[in-house]
């Protein structure tokens, strides 16, 4: 039975600026990029090219070294460095450094398939792979392994097309524009999971591409395109599951454990490209937006375009910005440098003025309302788990499944005392991930 799902908010969604911009390439190409090695949920990619090389459009520059997905270049051109560069995370990372040569000489080795009825499941899904496609709603998970896990397992296909984050227009444009891709993507994924339907989940506030692609699917039906009423985060997939299909994820479990299966629609898009055209994740669309750019626009981007470029593609600052970050303001991270280059799951650059971004509270003071325990959509207590952070006592919030916390920004928005509560929750994980390394490490000492 199909049904809401719990906890939540309604933030102005505050897509006016560029709901209407159509997605257009950089008015020039950029003079360089530098690739991060780590766009994925897994270990950094090993550079494979170096110094001096060099390398064509989708020519293979990173490979996988355990959970992952390769990285390929996204212009022509020129290695003139392989070292740590700045990262959207906030440290460093291994990075290639191209210089452009502005031919775009494409070089991919995929093989292109036009008539993809005959491949296999096995094929699509090392099709997938070597493309180096990834979530590209933000969380970056290897897509070949999503899908390879699934296999046998799933038997609800669901894409998301809610783009819950205020600002963020980028699928938007990507459904209403190239809605062929999305569609033909999601028919390549059906074939892999051996079903015959699916369903697209797109919020309310998305009608003119709702109404496209119902447009698209025409007479098939094999794809069935939802409306959502608009509520956040919808777009978190375990919400999606639930308001699409009325199952719940059990605490600790994943969308296979209830035979479905999501993926972002900018997924569904990159599955097409490497398919049907044969070509690797290289480029992806970005929301330049927020009250401190000039021209807020969405645009096609080759990954590692740094920031400050996508600024100036945007004319630059109308003021000062509080803060920039990379994604929308309730789970996006803010960034120390513009120096940082566009990741496979960058789908905004968000420069907020002071009066958008959040007022900072002389101090920080609980007030124990319970709001907090009522917008959470994973039935957590953050409340307790924030008192339990700010004491160090790692163990006693993972009892209250701190693991679980999806670092959606419900708590934050609602709560009147500004407590930074998913921050808390970030440091608690790192420290419960730190714990048990070192648990680790100490029984294979004892075991040695």
């Amino acid at each position: 039975m199909k049904q809401t799902f719990y906890g939540g908010v309604h933030p102005n969604d505050r897509k006016g600026a560029t709901r209407d911009q159509a997605v257009k390439p950089l008015s020039a190409p950029p003079k360089q990029v530098v690739i991060a090695m780590s766009m994925h949920i897994g270990a950094p990619c090993k550079p494979i090219v170096a110094k001096g090389d060099q390398v064509t459009v989708g020519q293979k520059i990173g490979e996988i070294a355990g959970l992952g997905a390769p990285i390929h270049a996204s212009v022509s051109g020129t290695v003139t460095a392989v070292e740590p560069r700045p990262y959207t995370g906030g440290s460093k990372v291994m990075s290639v450094v191209i210089d452009n040569d502005f031919q775009d000489t494409f070089g991919s080795e995929l093989t292109p398939h036009p008539d993809y009825s005959s491949l296999t499941p096995d094929e699509i899904v090392e099709i997938v792979k070597e493309a180096g496609i990834t979530g590209m709603g933000g969380a970056g998970f290897p897509s070949h392994v999503k899908i390879s896990s699934g296999i046998g397992k799933v038997d609800t296909l669901i894409l998301n097309g809610a783009e819950c984050e205020p600002y963020i227009t980028a699928d938007h444009r990507l459904m209403l524009e190239q809605g062929e891709r999305v569609l033909g993507g999601v028919r390549i994924l059906m074939q892999a999971f051996g079903l015959k339907t699916a369903t697209i989940g797109v919020e309310a506030n998305k009608e003119d591409a709702i109404e496209h692609l119902k447009a698209l699917v025409g007479g098939r039906g094999d794809i069935q395109v939802e409306s959502l009423r608009t509520r956040y985060p919808q777009g978190a997939e375990k919400q999606l599951i639930q308001r699409i299909t009325g199952r719940e994820v059990p605490p600790g479990g994943l969308p296979a454990h209830v035979g479905c299966a999501v993926f972002n629609v900018g997924t569904a898009a990159a599955v097409y490209d490497a398919v049907v055209e044969g070509k690797p994740l290289t480029h992806r669309i970005v929301t330049i937006t927020g009250g401190a750019v000039k021209e807020p626009c969405n645009r096609l981007v080759p990954l590692g375009t740094s920031f400050q470029y996508l600024i100036d593609e945007a004319k630059g600052f109308s003021e000062d910005p509080d803060r920039v970050l990379t994604g929308g303001p309730m789970m996006g991270i803010a960034q120390f440098t513009m120096d940082v280059g566009v990741i496979k799951g960058t789908n905004a650059v968000l420069c907020l003025t002071k009066a958008e971004a959040a007022p900072v509270a002389a101090e920080e003071v609980c007030l124990r309302c319970g709001r907090c325990v009522n917008v959470c959509p994973m039935h957590l207590t953050p409340v307790y788990m924030h008192l339990y952070a700010e004491k160090g006592l790692w163990k006693e919030a993972e009892a209250l499944n701190v693991m679980d916390c999806i670092e959606c920004g419900s708590c934050n928005y609602i709560c009147p005392g500004r407590l930074h509560l998913v921050q808390s929750f970030r440091v608690t994980k790192l420290e419960l991930r730190n714990l048990a390394a070192k648990e680790k490490a100490a029984k294979e000492a004892a075991k040695a």
